[in-house]
């Protein structure tokens, strides 16, 4: 597998693909622990009692490709023959011809799978999709958990004919990408973001994962700062060669801070802070309402059990 393509083409992928391929994995893990746990007198006997790995699970990725440009929207679960090594043909077309109704502009890209590595396995998938798209690509996703990991663990791959020991053969290159999103997929994201544990985790908990996540995006901002900054230190003592395009994309970052100072700027962001401050105390008006009503109707409750003892009429 060679390192890079050489294709030139520009991927964006947006973040319910991502999301899409998470869920369809841990789903099927989940449902691969209860069938072995089902299965554990029986299962125990042929494997030691060691846990089953979870199966990969694939998928076809959908969007538009716009010249050089290829943007990844969305993705749909494919039915795939572990035994063979195929996906269910019958399948993949009438998934097809249903996105094609809700999403007419989007066209099958290429495939998706899960792993640390593409598998020699995967070039027969690949091969198998290209009566559909004659040059599809395929998103990896790695499901291990890496904290010393930075980037996302996903890779794109795509095709290229190279001549191995006088044989043209396909082989998948690594493609690099960018994270495309819009505003609907900001909210989703956010509002996964902040979803409450199933465990009934407390605010606190809650607002101390939101401040550690908070931390490393600062931490990890003030990282590349740093290194963009050494980078042009060294450039300017002629320690490297000087690079004008990263110069010129330094250069455009750089007039995009003076404009957080101007007026229009304060005033947007105040309208949008006195909005969230509203729209705060909206909510705990809501929830002292909702509280004051509860009690009110178990004081009701309580004193019309004492008044039918009593003879006495509801206080309220």
């Amino acid at each position: 597998m060679a390192s890079s393509s050489s294709s030139g083409l520009t991927f964006k992928l947006h973040p319910l693909v991502i999301v899409n391929i998470s869920d369809h994995h841990t789903r099927v893990k989940v449902q691969a622990q209860h069938s072995s746990a089902a299965a554990a007198p029986a299962g125990a006997a042929s494997n030691g009692g060691a846990p089953f790995p979870p199966p990969r699970v694939f998928g076809c990725v959908i969007g538009v490709q716009r010249g050089r440009t290829v943007e990844i929207f969305n993705s749909f679960e494919l039915l795939f023959d572990p035994v063979t090594h195929t996906l269910d043909r019958a399948f993949l077309e009438k998934k097809q011809e249903l996105y094609k109704k809700v999403f007419p502009n989007f066209y099958i890209l290429g495939w998706y799978s899960t792993g640390s590595d593409a598998e020699e396995s995967d070039m027969q998938i690949h091969k198998a999709l290209m009566d559909i798209n004659e040059s599809p690509i395929y998103v990896l996703l790695n499901p291990l958990i890496n904290h010393a990991q930075k980037d996302l663990p996903v890779t794109i791959f795509e095709s290229e004919l190279h001549v191995i020991d006088g044989i043209p053969q396909l082989i998948f290159v690594r493609s690099n990408y960018t994270i495309e999103t819009v505003e609907a997929e900001r909210i989703s994201v956010d509002h996964v973001a902040h979803l409450k544990p199933s465990d009934g985790g407390s605010a606190a908990t809650q607002l101390a994962a939101h401040l550690t996540g908070m931390h490393s995006a600062i931490k990890m901002l003030n990282s590349r700062i740093r290194v963009v900054h050494q980078y042009l230190q060294a450039m300017q003592r002629g320690d490297i060669p000087l690079d004008n395009s990263l110069l010129r994309q330094v250069s455009s970052l750089l007039r995009r801070l003076p404009a957080m100072e101007s007026e229009k700027f304060q005033d947007d962001f105040l309208m949008e802070f006195n909005d969230t401050l509203l729209m705060t105390y909206l909510a705990m008006f809501t929830n002292c309402s909702s509280t004051m009503n509860e009690l009110v109707d178990k004081f009701n409750t309580t004193y019309d059990r004492h008044s039918r003892r009593g003879g006495r009429t509801a206080f309220i």
